[in-house]
């Protein structure tokens, strides 16, 4: 009776949000529902064959890329929304009561109490490194809290990226680990090794090794970039229990699943291949199921391109140091740089982290025909780059050092206006991605009309919002 209680007061919670257009209500709803029933994750889940997705970056969309190869094998319970702490996990469940598998999307900090709820038979492990410094703390500190989660479930399958140290660290505490090659070009949190805090031994390619013992495991699921493959090395087991059971193991058979992704970067194919090979443990013929990632052309608004005025726009996300690193080489040459950075809670205080990006290869991108003078503390030429945002100043000051000619306004749309006709690149962090893709929704010219920019620090998801402001529309 209680459960089924808390579970209709949240429904009526979200609907309200909807009615008020603050969102589809994820976030009430679950959070009027466990603060009803407590238990009630640990309800919704039950029956339910469970798969958690967390790390620093690439949960939603890595989350995003695994619903839809489980989606080939009947419904699945997904938070796709982004909602990832344990009020968006129950509203997900409670939204899919018919499901049979799930997939979660979770914050490093509540994967402990999320899976003690829920028992999950995968968790998808990406990557670990430096975010919301005032929030998280040390990272090796948040590896620390997931190893003592895992080690707690016997029973889980960990799936994990073997290219970041940090990562195989936390896992290794786990009893049964599935690696996976997917790449790691962020190396700045693990320069020592996360065991001993010694100096890893990096040598080319991927490896790495510490003398205390610690070092890449090999690989059974190798991602190859350039010919857009997924190896893996398998074997058939529990073919009773769910049909053919591919599961990965050395010294066997390999076999090249070809990926179609539409999403841009070599990362986002890494976490293509964490997906397949938790699909696999999910009873998934990642080969046959694999198809379904070509669906996948945005996640939210990651990706999305947008018409404001004289500016065609790629908007684009990053959150930290790691994420800034992944995302400015997929800058177009010929694109003009909006940089937008906030400091709100859901970003993180302390922007100290800016100093932590190589900014420095966006030095010397001007408009050569405007202008070739020199431009005293803002680089070389006419700037073809602005930065915004509430911390705008501070981001300013950072390219300034990196001497990048650059244009310095707070409101993201002026500093959109500033910059010459033609493609733009967005690079915001979380709030201020939000609530620049809310304001371009509400323009004449951009993604739609009747959102309510200020939802956005609400966790009220974009793509929500449209759909009940305008109805679906096209991809």
């Amino acid at each position: 009776m209680r459960s089924r209680l808390a579970l209709r007061a949240g429904r009526c919670a979200a609907g309200l949000s909807r009615r008020l257009r603050r969102g589809e209500g994820a976030i009430i709803g679950g959070r009027v529902t466990l603060a009803l029933d407590p238990r009630a994750l640990a309800r919704l889940a039950s029956r339910r064959r469970v798969a958690l997705v967390s790390g620093t970056n690439g949960k939603t969309t890595t989350s995003h890329l695994l619903a839809a190869l489980l989606s080939t094998a009947g419904p699945v319970a997904h938070n796709a929304t982004g909602a990832n702490m344990p009020d968006g996990a129950a509203a997900a469940l409670a939204a899919a009561p018919d499901a049979e598998l799930a997939v979660l999307e979770v914050d490093e900090l509540y994967v402990a109490a999320v899976a003690e709820a829920v028992d999950p038979a995968v968790v998808v492990l990406l990557n670990l490194s430096r975010d919301q410094l005032d929030r998280g703390s040390e990272v090796r500190m948040v590896a620390a809290a997931l190893s003592q989660a895992l080690r707690r479930r016997p029973d889980t399958c960990v799936v994990a990226n073997a290219d970041d140290p940090m990562v195989v660290w936390s896992a290794g505490s786990a009893a049964r680990v599935v690696w996976v090659a997917a790449g790691a070009n962020w190396a700045g949190d693990t320069a020592g090794c996360p065991a001993c805090g010694e100096a890893l031994d990096v040598s080319p390619g991927r490896s790495w090794s510490c003398r205390c013992g610690l070092a890449r495991p090999s690989t059974p699921w190798r991602l190859h970039p350039a010919e857009h493959t997924v190896l893996r090395d398998i074997v058939l087991r529990d073919i009773t229990r769910l049909g053919a059971h591919l599961s990965p193991g050395p010294g066997t058979r390999t076999e090249a699943i070809p990926v179609s992704l539409p999403l841009p970067g070599a990362f986002n194919l890494g976490n293509a291949a964490l997906a397949l090979a938790a699909a696999a443990e999910l009873g998934i013929d990642p080969a046959s199921a694999a198809g379904a990632l070509a669906s996948i052309r945005q996640v939210g608004d990651r990706y999305r391109t947008a018409l404001r005025g004289p500016h065609r726009l790629r908007l684009l996300l990053a959150k930290n140091p790691a994420g800034w690193a992944e995302t400015l080489p997929l800058l177009e040459p010929d694109a003009a740089r909006l940089l937008v950075v906030n400091a709100r809670a859901a970003d993180g205080r302390d922007t100290s982290w800016l100093w932590d990006v190589a900014f420095e290869q966006l030095a010397g991108h001007h408009d050569l025909e405007t202008s070739t003078r020199t431009r005293p503390g803002t680089g070389r030429g006419a700037a073809r780059v602005a930065v915004a945002g509430e911390k705008a100043h501070d981001l300013g000051l950072r390219l300034s050092y990196a001497d990048v000619a650059h244009t310095t306004l707070a409101d993201p749309l002026a500093a959109l206006d500033a910059l010459p006709p033609g493609k733009v690149d967005v690079i915001a962090n979380y709030t201020a991605f939000r609530s620049l893709a809310a304001r371009l929704a509400t323009a004449r010219n951009g993604l739609g009309a009747g959102v309510d920019p200020e939802a956005v620090d609400a966790g009220v998801d974009l793509d929500q919002q449209l759909r009940s402001a305008t109805g679906p529309r096209p991809v």
